[in-house]
């Protein structure tokens, strides 16, 4: 049984501290995921949501996969993968379109020309489109319009949020990925994925700010109306916590990682009882002894940093006085003890911390049931949900420069599964076609994140 028949879905996490695959099954006669397998594994080849090292990054990334498709039993050719890292910007635009038909009724072709309208941009020439997200259209100068086909008007206009990433560092991921011998089905901004994982629809409508703070970047989107309002991402996050233990202590990496999971608190008011740790010598030397409260005061500080940062972004995006439902922590920093306190005593507004909900799963549910998985979920579901699972490659980045001749290839013997009995011209044309659709949806499914 092939991919497409059985609805597989893979998301690839591709993170600072960590390498994470998931692999899903959906059923097709329910809401109900089941997680088939998953891998993970310590990443050494990025710093700050970078690619540095590209030969530990492949040699993570074969590692993550030959354990998932261990567990799962499926061998996985494509993937969806997560973008993130401090060279991401995003800003407002608008486009203006005319309509032409002769009814006057505004058709999905119509709404697809205006997003590629919004395209045509001033960007750094370093910079590529990663996404295009509409807010809303103005048809005749009525505004506050979510879904305008079929209503009928002469001018239309669009507001619409677009993402950018810097050019070089999203073909390193893309050499990535493809050393490992996999293809990039599409290219997702990390906040937009946690937030399909752990967000539900009533937060998105009443206003909800995403936090997403893993090991090298902290992620955040903003959701007002169902829509995203605004999405920013910063390099002070876990890795940071974990360095500061390290100095601090005169230890190594791992032993702070240690220390900082299983005695960390974030916030003092938070430890309820004070205890004496050992730390490990380093070079022969003897343990010495600190509390709990010794090391919260080194982790403190830099938990509060990142939090009036998170708080600077949240004015930054003129919403802060609409969200209603607070603040949603989620990543794997998420878990230091008292972090939800610590967030709701700095940004003043309610605070709870992600996991993957709003589905029913089944199969390795403990697993993937916590808050470092989150984007890893939300890769599955953006593939479930924008793809079906399937094996159509497909990509929101649409930059030629960014799809080699291999991928454009491979979508030719997707589509139709039999470009070989078919001439080149009529094939290319079909591929354009199917990834016009593709495109086409993005708007739609964008208004249900």
């Amino acid at each position: 049984m092939t991919n497409t028949q059985q609805h597989i879905a893979v998301g690839l996490d591709i993170g600072t501290t960590k390498i994470c695959a998931i692999v899903a099954q959906k059923d097709p006669d329910s809401r109900i995921i089941k997680i088939l397998g998953m891998g993970v594994a310590d990443s050494e080849g990025l710093n700050r949501g970078v690619v540095v090292n590209i030969d530990k990054t492949v040699a993570a990334i074969k590692r993550v996969i030959a354990d998932a498709e261990q567990q799962s039993g499926i061998t996985i050719k494509e993937v969806v993968v997560g973008i993130a890292g401090d060279h991401i910007e995003s800003f407002q635009s608008r486009g203006i379109v005319g309509i032409s038909a002769p009814t006057n009724e505004i058709s999905k072709k119509d709404v697809d020309r205006l997003l590629e309208e919004t395209r045509k941009i001033s960007i750094s020439a370093d910079k590529k489109i990663i996404h295009i997200i509409p807010q809303d259209f103005t048809i005749d100068g009525q505004d506050g319009i979510i879904d305008p086909v079929g209503m009928s008007g002469v001018r239309m206009e669009a507001n619409v949020h677009i993402v950018t990433g810097l050019s070089t560092a999203i073909q390193n991921l893309y050499k990535c990925v493809e050393r490992a011998g996999l293809k990039i089905k599409d290219l997702v901004l990390e906040p937009l994925a946690s937030a399909m994982a752990v967000l539900t629809p009533e937060e998105k409508e009443v206003g909800v700010a995403l936090v997403d703070i893993g090991g090298g970047t902290t992620d955040i989107a903003i959701f007002e109306e169902n829509l995203v309002r605004y999405t920013s991402v910063f390099a002070i996050a876990g890795k940071q916590v974990t360095d500061d233990v390290r100095k601090g202590l005169g230890i190594i990496q791992a032993q702070a990682e240690r220390l900082k999971r299983d005695y960390g608190h974030s916030f003092g008011a938070s430890i309820e009882k004070d205890e004496v740790i050992m730390v490990p010598g380093v070079g022969g030397r003897a343990p010495k002894e600190i509390t709990k409260n010794y090391l919260c005061n080194i982790l403190q500080p830099r938990m509060e940093e990142i939090f009036e940062f998170i708080q600077a972004e949240i004015m930054k995006s003129q919403f802060g006085s609409q969200l209603g439902a607070g603040v949603v922590i989620t990543g794997g920093t998420s878990l230091l003890r008292g972090t939800d306190e610590l967030a709701q005593h700095i940004l003043q507004m309610p605070v709870k911390i992600g996991i993957p909900s709003g589905f029913t799963y089944s199969g390795l549910v403990p697993e993937i049931e916590n808050p470092m998985y989150a984007t890893s979920v939300g890769l599955v579901l953006w593939d479930i949900h924008n793809y079906g699972g399937s094996s159509l490659n497909t990509t929101i980045l649409e930059d030629e420069s960014v799809q080699n001749e291999t991928e454009v290839s491979s979508i030719n013997e997707t589509v139709e599964g039999k470009s070989d009995a078919e001439p080149e011209d009529k094939g290319i044309n079909k591929v354009k076609e199917q990834m016009k659709k593709g495109i086409s949806n993005i708007g739609r499914f964008l208004k249900e994140l």
